[in-house]
């Protein structure tokens, strides 16, 4: 019934989750973790967001930006909440506890930091709590919660780069893994150097292949247009269905 909901009330964030899934699954038995627990805890992990969907940009159909009237402390409320709002409504439903453990910690106690700097900007420095900008974590305590967290940030920074050619894909990636080194947000996984560097290159192949612009091809019929990526091999399928009626 959960992901139900989510196809039809958040979109977005079920195919973000379906994503994430698929990432943890592939590398999990690279790093010796279960990859099934890893997979499900995934799917899973954002159903929070069902509260309040259209705060979450990857549900933001019709380009409005629900946070621009709303304070920087108060956008990161609102999306520190659907940890809270997940866990709760994982309960309700009776999942497993892998599934809310997927969502206690797949930020762990991260920064919100778009909205700690927009904070900054409007007020002192001295009257900006940064910890009001964290999420509620734990930090991940299994490989497959780490997992999660770091697939979870991954998908979301390379789906949202303008231009998701390799060297950023791989820069981004690199970036994500290594802030959350530094913080210490995997201290308490399990994973070691090995696996953590094992996880990066993976991410980087899978979401190169996935988001990597494609090559324009011409197309057979004369004088129509090219095409590229997604919406090129969209296009043909349309025109196979169409010559398969005729």
């Amino acid at each position: 019934p959960m992901l139900k909901r989510l196809i039809m009330e958040a979109p977005g964030t079920y195919h973000h989750s379906l994503m994430t899934g698929n990432l943890v699954e592939a590398v999990a038995g690279d790093v010796r973790a279960n990859s099934l627990l890893a997979r499900v805890g995934a799917y899973y992990h954002d159903i929070g967001k069902l509260a309040k969907p259209e705060y979450f940009f990857e549900n933001k159909g019709d380009n409005i930006n629900k946070h621009e009237k709303l304070t920087p402390t108060m956008s990161a409320l609102i999306l520190a909440s659907h940890v809270k709002e997940g866990v709760e409504l994982a309960k309700k439903e009776k999942l497993p506890k892998v599934v809310i453990d997927a969502i206690k910690e797949h930020h762990g106690t991260t920064v919100m930091a778009y909205f700690y700097q927009k904070a900054l900007e409007y007020d002192s420095h001295d009257s900006v709590n940064i910890d009001d900008f964290r999420y509620p974590g734990p930090r991940p305590r299994s490989k497959e919660t780490a997992l999660i967290m770091l697939a979870d940030s991954a998908e979301a920074a390379v789906r949202s780069l303008r231009e998701p050619t390799a060297p950023r894909i791989r820069a981004i990636v690199s970036k994500i893994i290594e802030a959350r080194m530094n913080d210490g947000e995997l201290d308490q996984s399990s994973l070691t150097l090995n696996d953590i560097a094992v996880i990066r290159e993976k991410f980087i192949k899978l979401l190169t292949g996935i988001f990597h612009p494609r090559i324009s091809y011409p197309q057979q019929d004369e004088g129509e247009e090219k095409v590229s990526g997604r919406e090129g091999n969209s296009r043909l399928q349309a025109q196979s269905e169409r010559k398969g009626k005729v």
